[in-house]
């Protein structure tokens, strides 16, 4: 595995990472409207859109696809 790939996987696990930690502030949200600042679940939505971008770039660069959903 070159470092690349090695880039690109850590890109997957950080995706998953962020759709957890997603998951959970929806979760509180929903428990507790009152007490919880919307504005972490955006924030997250954003950084979800991004991780999923850059994947999405990376992954058809490794595989030569110039015309790929990054370009």
């Amino acid at each position: 595995m070159n470092k690349s790939s090695k880039f690109i996987e850590y890109m997957k696990i950080h995706l998953i990472s962020l759709n957890q930690d997603l998951e959970e502030c929806m979760y509180i949200w929903r428990t507790d409207r009152d007490n919880h600042d919307s504005s972490k679940i955006d924030y997250l939505k954003g950084q979800i859109q991004a991780t999923e971008h850059l994947l999405s770039v990376a992954t058809d660069i490794m595989n030569d696809n110039l015309q790929g959903k990054g370009y």
